[in-house]
């Protein structure tokens, strides 16, 4: 049957469109955001978090007492529920030649292929922050080895200047370029700095987001309390900035805290991710 000329313009118009349109990528959450939940029944909540329509988890630096055996049941829970693990939180004590070995074997077993500093810990000036970079490069020349990435992910501290110099510009030009800067976007509003900024100085680096809001001005619902969109983070911008120029792979949902359980907030945060991204629930 013949189509209107109006209407096959149309139908061109749309297909075109969708054509163009990029498939979006995959949406995680970080599980130190159900760490109530986890600490009762680790599988449950990973099925849980699966149900809801999570694609990727992180496991938290706990995950690196487990037993290579436990951790294949994780791994089989996670294929179970259709889920994926791409890269674990871990302390700075495990970034040394004589730890890394357990967590990279323990990370292969899940199928997690960067291991992310969570946190330096205590470190003293920019000499201290000079020896976090050298510690990362290090652990990095370990871990491509292994066909596997070191990562680090930022707090507030990191973008508060020490005699002029931020230590995340230390940590980002004194470490290789597969070094993952994994960007908490939250932090970085909340040390009153543009994460769009952030993002198109380091192209190619931001591997992976923590999509954690943040709320200025005082209450007890505010600051990292606040909801995934209910804050003053720029999501559009910073998404946009992130999938074009920082060179993200996924995205993890990050929540530390709100009115509601963890699990609830899990979800109105998914929901609300969907929404800024035009999926249908």
């Amino acid at each position: 049957m013949m189509l209107p000329r109006r209407s096959f313009l149309g139908v061109a118009a749309a297909t075109a469109l969708t054509a163009a349109r990029k498939p979006l990528l995959p949406v995680g959450i970080e599980l130190y955001a159900v760490r109530d939940e986890l600490s009762k029944d680790l599988m449950g909540t990973v099925r849980a978090v699966a149900k809801m329509g999570y694609e990727v988890v992180e496991f938290y630096s706990p995950y690196y007492q487990w037993t290579a055996d436990y951790s294949r049941q994780v791994r089989k829970t996670l294929d179970d529920a259709g889920v994926r693990c791409l890269s674990t939180h871990n302390s700075a004590a495990v970034f040394t030649p004589e730890a890394l070995p357990k967590a990279m074997e323990l990370n292969q077993i899940i199928g997690s292929k960067t291991l992310v500093m969570a946190s330096a810990g205590r470190v003293s000036g920019i000499d201290g922050w000079k020896t976090v970079a050298d510690r990362l490069t290090q652990a990095s020349g370990q871990l491509k080895s292994a066909g596997m990435r070191a990562g680090f992910h930022n707090h507030k501290i990191e973008f508060v200047a020490i005699d002029g110099q931020r230590p995340m510009d230390v940590l980002a030009g004194g470490t290789p370029k597969d070094v993952t800067l994994q960007f908490d976007v939250g932090t970085r509003l909340e040390a009153g700095q543009d994460p769009v900024a952030w993002i198109e100085a380091h192209p190619g680096r931001i591997r992976s987001t923590h999509l954690k809001d943040w709320g200025a001005n005082s209450g007890a619902e505010r600051g990292f309390r606040v909801l995934f969109g209910e804050g003053d983070v720029p999501w559009k911008k910073v998404l946009a900035a992130a999938e074009s120029k920082g060179g993200a792979e996924y995205h993890l949902i990050e929540q530390e805290g709100s009115r509601f359980s963890s699990l609830e907030s899990a979800q109105k945060c998914l929901d609300a991710y969907r929404r800024l991204r035009g999926v249908k629930s």
